[in-house]
């Protein structure tokens, strides 16, 4: 059996990411974009790339910024719907890819729900408190 290597770079193509970004959608099971710095990229829902010349505003954000954003984009593919996004750095630092996931799971309101299951209400409160950095 041959392998091969994956690698990311600033300027990877669709081809060149698509696998890694459908790994992730796998593990996952949200909707994936993912882009490099230079080069448009994929984005990813049921298990298929439906556009391999992607690239949404908050992926691009990120790659400007060079920082992960937890946001609700105002324009794009995803409007309206939670989204995480962050970069993928080079060992010096640098953004040269950035990955990002839908939240779809964001947008469900979990009270309702679980509203007969008050544990697990609970549960999820306390997850999403614990991720909450308070000034």
């Amino acid at each position: 059996m041959k392998y091969t290597n994956i690698q990311i770079s600033a300027d990877s193509g669709a081809e060149d990411i698509a696998h890694f970004a459908l790994a992730i959608h796998e593990l996952l099971g949200l909707p994936v974009t993912m882009r490099s710095l230079n080069k448009r990229g994929v984005r990813i829902e049921k298990g298929k790339i439906l556009d391999n010349d992607y690239s949404g505003p908050i992926l691009e954000t990120v790659l400007k910024e060079n920082k992960t954003s937890r946001t609700i984009p105002t324009s794009g593919k995803y409007a309206g719907i939670p989204v995480i996004v962050v970069p993928i750095r080079n060992k010096e630092g640098y953004g040269i890819a950035a990955i990002g996931v839908v939240d779809v799971v964001g947008t469900v309101d979990l009270g309702f729900i679980f509203g007969d299951y008050p544990e697990v209400v609970k549960q999820v409160q306390e997850c999403v408190r614990a991720r909450v950095t308070v000034p």
